[in-house]
């Protein structure tokens, strides 16, 4: 890792001045350093590469926005940890950005948030509605908060698929095309063939 006695680059300042250009550095760098997958959302990343690149990233940032880090940044993201709940939210997505974007400060500030707490944040704020839901992901023994939102994405993503179909033909609103169309075609014969279905009705009480 690279030595904390001299800057890789230049270091973010708290104007946010050159933020882009920041961030585009400390991308290149922690690629560089085998560290770049830790910064991506719903990374697998262990938890000492991890701190890691938190060392890194607030070695490159300056003594003045470290403070403001932790005299404002810092209680606003306890407060939003303390009141982030799921059921607040429209989608899985939504909720799993404002929870990496808040547990992400809170580790710049020097707060370790586990997966545990993160599970538990997630299972805890469930609609009351959704108990049963609740009960069945904590059955399921998750261990890593990122295996739950794969789930619960492809879950979600499989829900609106079958939300939308339902609202594009409500239930019951239309017949299946193959149902209708034997349906017709039945019905046509009938019509073109309705006094030879009488005379075979009588030919075969005649046989009988």
């Amino acid at each position: 890792m690279a030595s904390l006695t001299k800057l890789e680059f230049v270091a973010l300042q708290s104007s946010g001045k050159s933020y882009f250009s920041w961030v585009l550095d400390a991308e290149i760098h922690l690629d560089a350093m085998g560290l770049g997958d830790t910064i991506k959302l719903e990374n697998k990343a262990s938890k000492q590469d991890c701190a890691k690149t938190m060392i890194f990233l607030r070695h490159h940032i300056n003594e003045n926005l470290k403070i403001e880090y932790l005299t404002v940044i810092h209680p606003k993201a306890q407060y939003e940890w303390m009141h982030l709940r799921i059921q607040d939210f429209k989608s899985i997505h939504e909720y799993n950005s404002a929870m990496f974007r808040i547990t992400s400060q809170l580790k710049l500030c020097g707060d370790t948030i586990s997966d545990i707490d993160m599970l538990e944040k997630m299972f805890s704020t469930f609609h009351a509605s959704n108990v049963l839901l609740e009960k069945q992901y904590r059955d399921k023994g998750f261990k890593k908060y990122s295996a739950l939102i794969s789930h619960l994405l492809v879950a979600e993503q499989n829900n609106d698929l079958l939300m939308k179909n339902h609202e594009n033909r409500p239930t019951g609103s239309t017949p299946l095309p193959e149902v209708n169309e034997v349906y017709s075609h039945q019905a046509r014969r009938g019509r073109g063939r309705g006094s030879d279905r009488g005379r075979g009705r009588d030919h075969n009480y005649d046989q009988e």
